[in-house]
């Protein structure tokens, strides 16, 4: 069954609404002695406004998740490869957000690639810049006059998402389905508001609107509130298509929605990586510096989008500003973004070196109260990018297991059990990640996941476990090998140590392979870290075989030094095996996605 929208969520959003009928009882009492005209049905004005806003919403969710869901892997493949150069970036980041209608998600993509140095900041740069356009594209959306016919998409589109076998067709059932919701709560609101049309009181309050200060305060407003500039945009769109707002109020509100959305994002970078942090100090500045480019010349962007969009010739008056203003508003907002990306992107390094001045580097905690990097939940609303944030957040997992595995075979060799109990603790911090990439699993599990996307997720919980495990063995097992070693008077030979040395540098190359593999779904990595089972094995036995000539000493120091480096050796195979386990699940998960 597929959840339609979240209940707690639906009524934080729909607030503002309330809010707004506060408003309209507010502007009632304070122009009582001035109406004209019937006196609006508050009781059926507010169930009008709900009602359509919970159809709107819920249609809007219903249709990112079909979108979502047939994009898959291209959304993530898409953003990591058409970011060579910050034009480049700018179309990947206006496609990802169009598909997502979200360029919070976005920005948390983009965020992931910076942090894990697959992307410079200046060139995600572009990308933040293209959200913002893509995020206009509900907006044109919206300003078609279809709600008339919009019972029948979601008619098509339920029986598509409910008889289909094919899981791509009940992708697109979900998106009719969502598109007619979305018309169809437009209409209900629109309908509901038809008396506030002759109810003065509120006509002088959305005159007040037409003043640019006024109105963008409004609009940042009321999406700060409900987190979406689209429902925001999609309000003045259908208070347009009544005859109650003016183009000139609905480009203010829209303006406005463009500063209230980095609300979300702000909130959404407190406590995370500077590079989160940066990302959104970039996307704030971008947003209020575009903003306050056109605040003096709203007049010329109202004129610009009435000559671009079409004419209603045969009507006159409020009629026909019921049919042209809604599209000019969504033509006026895509117009806006799109401008100020066109001006601004020559400037990419500028915005980054601002963020790099305004949030400087800080010192990264390695101890065990080590914090996810990668693990944003606003990821959460597409699971595609939420599980490519925890193939990120294990491969600092990887690393940091990379990084136990590189600094053993030195202490190994020296006996510094100090330097080994150091070592050791790192496991500390691989436990405390564990923990939260399989909490964040459990939060994508509550999402509808494709095929694929539960087989990457059933993948990439097989991983953490085998990293976890991968790191008690050098934690536990190897430490309390050295220790023992430590103790004993007898050395090992020059020839059996370059031996040792050997297997312990093939395991080391095994594990980093599986560890970058992983991180960069790279199946030529999992496929060289698979085809290095055969040099184990025979390291191994040649070690074996070296032990077994020689074992005929008495000595029992001796003969316990040799069961010390026999159990070394099967704890090396321990750690290839588990190695070798994380690359089976990274060439599962690429032939999945390949066939």
């Amino acid at each position: 069954m597929i959840l339609i929208f979240n209940r707690s969520f639906l009524l934080l959003r729909l607030l503002p609404i309330l809010l707004l009928v506060l408003l309209l009882f507010g502007a009632h009492a304070v122009f009582a002695a001035e109406a004209t005209g019937k006196e609006p049905d508050w009781v059926q004005l507010l169930m009008g406004l709900l009602g359509g806003l919970a159809l709107f919403l819920s249609g809007l969710d219903l249709l990112s998740e079909g979108l979502k869901k047939a994009a898959g892997q291209t959304l993530k493949t898409v953003l990591s490869r058409l970011t060579a150069n910050r034009f480049m970036g700018a179309l990947t980041g206006a496609f990802v957000t169009g598909v997502l209608n979200s360029s919070s998600v976005t920005t948390v993509l983009v965020v992931g690639f910076v942090t894990a140095g697959m992307m410079s900041l200046s060139q995600s740069v572009g990308v933040i810049m293209g959200a913002n356009i893509g995020s206009t594209v509900t907006a044109q959306i919206l300003a078609f006059d279809v709600a008339a016919y919009a019972l029948a998409p979601v008619a098509v589109g339920f029986f598509m998402t409910f008889s289909a076998k094919n899981d791509q067709i009940r992708y697109y059932g979900m998106m009719a389905m969502g598109l007619g919701l979305v018309f169809y709560g437009m209409g209900v609101m629109s309908d509901a508001m038809q008396p506030l049309r002759v109810y003065e009181p509120f006509l002088k309050v959305l005159k007040t609107m037409e003043q640019p200060v006024l109105g963008i305060l409004a609009g940042a407003l009321f999406t700060a509130l409900v987190q979406s500039s689209a429902a925001t945009v999609g309000i003045a769109i259908a208070m347009a298509s009544e005859g109650l707002l003016s183009l000139p109020a609905g480009i203010a509100l829209a303006l406005g929605a463009n500063v209230g959305t980095c609300v979300t994002a702000v909130m959404a970078a407190l406590g995370k990586p500077v590079e989160a942090v940066r990302a959104t100090v970039v996307h704030v500045a971008f947003n209020v510096a575009g903003v306050l480019l056109w605040l003096f010349f709203i007049p010329i962007l109202a004129e610009i989008a009435v000559a671009i969009s079409p004419v209603a010739a045969d009507l006159q008056g409020s009629a026909r500003a019921a049919v042209e203003v809604p599209r000019q508003i969504a033509n006026a907002n895509t117009l806006f973004n799109i401008i100020n990306t066109l001006v601004f992107i020559g400037f990419a390094t500028w915005f980054a070196r601002l963020a790099e001045y305004l949030v400087p580097d800080r010192e990264r905690v390695r101890g065990p109260t080590i914090e996810p990097e990668f693990l944003n939940d606003a990821a959460l609303k597409a699971p595609s990018v939420a599980l490519q944030q925890v193939r990120l957040e294990l491969g600092r997992v990887g690393e940091l297991a990379v990084g136990m595995m590189r600094d053993l075979g030195p202490v190994m060799l020296s006996g510094d059990r100090k330097r080994m109990d150091e070592i050791a603790r790192r496991d500390d911090s691989i436990d405390l990640l564990t923990v939260d990439i399989m909490a964040y699993l459990g939060k994508i599990r509550q999402n509808t996941l494709t095929e694929e996307e539960s087989r990457e997720h059933q993948g990439l919980m097989t991983a953490a476990v085998n990293l976890e495990g991968l790191a008690d063995v050098i934690e536990s097992d190897v430490r309390d090998l050295m220790y023992q070693s430590s103790q004993l008077r007898q050395v090992t030979g020059e020839d059996t140590r370059n031996l040792l040395k050997a297997l312990y540098q093939d395991v080391s190359e095994a594990l980093y392979l599986a560890v970058k593999a992983l991180r960069d779904a790279d199946q030529q990595a999992a496929e060289q870290c698979l085809a290095l089972k055969e040099r184990i094995r025979e390291d191994a036995e040649r070690i074996l075989a070296r032990k077994s000539k020689r074992l005929y000493s008495d000595d029992q120091e001796y003969l316990q030094l040799v069961q010390l480096q026999m159990a070394f050796v099967d704890q090396m195979r321990h750690i290839y095996t588990l190695s070798k386990r994380v690359a089976k699940e990274v060439m599962l998960a690429t032939s999945a996605y390949n066939d």
